[in-house]
């Protein structure tokens, strides 16, 4: 009987032996599944309607950033609670930023990033500037191709019907005498 216990010992621990190599194989055979984080659905529309425009202008997509919607949710609920929505102060600021401020209005988060696209009319690539009288800094900051992160929030006061949209872009944009793409 003493041989058969043996033979079911090796066999048994050619067995452990090949699935211990099956397991050591290289990286690039076994592939991890990786997990991309769940973002809201207004996360979503922002990042969207921002690489949108993006894409008009070749720049790389912006990716969402849990760190900067905190803090954009944090200055809209301030700027709620505290200052009766007003516009927020950026300056000095670390992160880039675009705020939109709507009476009276549904402002979805597309609806808020197309209004600062709508700044590219008056916007003249080749001078680097802006047509008199008007602005050009958020839609600027929107397509700024060094910008690589996003994340926004909205701030409702309700006596007075009024949205504020603020949104945070990491690194910032708007480098004086730098064209954004």
């Amino acid at each position: 009987m003493a041989p058969i216990h043996h033979i079911i010992l090796l066999v048994s621990l050619l067995f452990i032996s090949s699935a211990a190599s099956a397991v050591s194989q290289p990286a690039n055979l076994l592939k991890p599944t990786q997990t991309v984080p769940k973002i809201s659905a207004a996360a979503k529309a922002f990042t969207d309607a921002h690489n949108k425009a993006r894409a008009v202008v070749g720049v790389s997509p912006l990716v969402w950033n849990q760190t900067l919607e905190t803090a954009a949710r944090w200055l809209a609920r301030y700027q709620r609670e505290e200052k009766k929505c007003e516009f927020a102060s950026f300056n000095p600021g670390k992160y880039g930023a675009n705020q939109l401020w709507a009476k009276g209005l549904d402002v979805t988060p597309s609806l808020a990033v197309e209004t600062w696209v709508k700044e590219k009319t008056f916007y003249d690539y080749k001078s680097n500037t802006c047509a008199p009288n008007h602005t050009c800094g958020v839609y600027k900051q929107v397509v700024w191709r060094d910008s690589k992160e996003l994340g926004c929030a909205q701030g409702t006061c309700k006596n007075e019907s009024t949205v504020l949209t603020i949104c945070f872009y990491n690194p910032p944009g708007n480098v004086i005498g730098q064209k954004p793409y």
